[in-house]
Formats: structure tokens, sequence, C-alpha cells
């Protein structure tokens, strides 16, 4: 199966969503058992051009009209006014709480409790597994729940979601050239301000923001890249 870096960017978070269901052995987060979501992974992303200008604070950028992912503009005026349209949805610059300090959970660890009622709120609303349904294209950055929008001006590069059933998953992988710290800050901070709880712990090389509130559940999982770049892989469930 071909895999584009940005779907094995999603395989993370969806393989942490599959690991918390009650499937046998064998079942895959990527549907590898299921032609439709096999075809998708194998096949090219859908665009959708109006997709900017529906979510919050245009924070989700699309691909271009040829399929292709649009360069990230990294100059200063760039990453000011993402940090400035931050601050404005979360009522202002001193409104944004920075994330703790993440605990380390060494080599060995990859989950704590809170990451895991997380990620069972996301598989198994009812008793479905919504990780096995999902559908990939960029449009789902567009359907995030308001709590959780792209972080402004970030670039989309790979999405997938299902509103199957009970299920509500979104799975979003995105490129920013704001620092990692002020992105998790973002994070954190909406989290609070919208009733959900927060823990940020470091594994596998990751910062994770993880919480729940009631059945809805958030994972925020961020890294540096070497050219510079904030990457952000975000899981939200609200059934």
């Amino acid at each position: 199966m071909r895999y584009t870096a940005t779907a094995l960017s999603l395989a993370l978070p969806l393989a942490l969503l599959a690991g918390c269901s009650n499937e046998p052995d064998g079942e895959t987060a990527d549907g590898a058992s299921d032609p439709a979501s096999e075809q998708a992974l194998n096949g090219d992303l859908m665009t959708d051009p109006d997709m900017a200008g529906n979510n919050e604070g245009d924070a989700a950028l699309s691909g271009s009209g040829d399929g292709s992912v649009p360069a990230i503009n990294t100059s200063p005026e760039a990453i000011a006014a993402a940090r400035s349209r931050a601050a404005e949805l979360v009522g202002g610059s001193n409104a944004l709480r920075p994330a703790p300090a993440p605990r380390d959970l060494g080599a060995q660890a990859t989950t704590t409790p809170a990451m895991q009622k997380a990620a069972q709120a996301a598989v198994s609303p009812g008793g479905g597994n919504c990780a096995e349904r999902v559908e990939y294209s960029t449009a789902w950055a567009a359907k995030l729940p308001g709590a959780f929008p792209v972080y402004p001006r970030g670039n989309t590069q790979e999405a997938a979601g299902t509103d199957e059933g009970a299920c509500a998953l979104r799975v979003v992988s995105f490129r920013s050239p704001v620092p990692l710290e002020d992105v998790l800050a973002f994070y954190h901070t909406r989290a609070l301000a919208n009733g959900y709880s927060a823990e940020h712990v470091k594994a596998a090389g990751d910062n994770i923001l993880s919480g729940t509130q009631g059945n809805a559940a958030y994972v925020v999982y961020g890294r540096r890249l070497p050219s510079g770049l904030t990457e952000i892989d975000l899981v939200t469930s609200n059934p």
C-alpha cells in the first residue's frame, strides 16, 4: 500500500484510537481490511477550494485545484498574523495560557489514562469503532468542532473523518511556521475555555495534549520538524 508522508503522520493518532478498541489483532486503524478505506488511502486526496472560508477564522487551508498542497508562508509577517488571529480567537493575547511543562513518559510508555479515555471516546461511542469508518478528504479540516479549529493560517496536509452512526471523529494533520509552544498554548487555552480537561505529556518525540468533556475528547500531537515548521496531528470526537 502506498502512503504519503502525511498519511504516515496520521497513523500515530489513528493507531492509538484503534489500540483502545476491542477489535481482534490484525485490524488496523488505516482500514487495511476495508477496501473503501484502502482505495481512499491509495488515491489522491479530495480538495475543497471553498474550505478556507468555512472554518473558524479561515484557519484551515485547502489544497490547490490540482491536488497539490500550497507552499507555507514562513515570513515574519505571516507568523505575526497567525499569532494575532490566534490571540483574537481566545479573547486576546492576555488570555493565552501556555501549556504546562510536559510530563515525559519515556521511550516505552505511550499513553496515559487521560489519553486512553480520549481515545476510547473516539473509538467506541455506542459500541462502534469510528476509526474504521473514516473517509480521507481535506474537507474534514473545515468540519472540526468549534472548540478546536485548525490553528490560524495552518496548512492542512491531510484530513479524515466520519459522521456515520454515532461517530463524530476528525483527524487532521497540518503544518504551521508558528513555534510549537505557541500552537500548544492556543489549544490548551481553547480546551480550558470550552470546559475540557487538559493534560500535557511527551512520548515518542511528540508533545501531546489531551482531554475530555463528557463523551467529547481531543488529542493534539505536536512536533517541530527539521525544516523549522510545526506539525500537528489533531484528533477530536464529539459524539
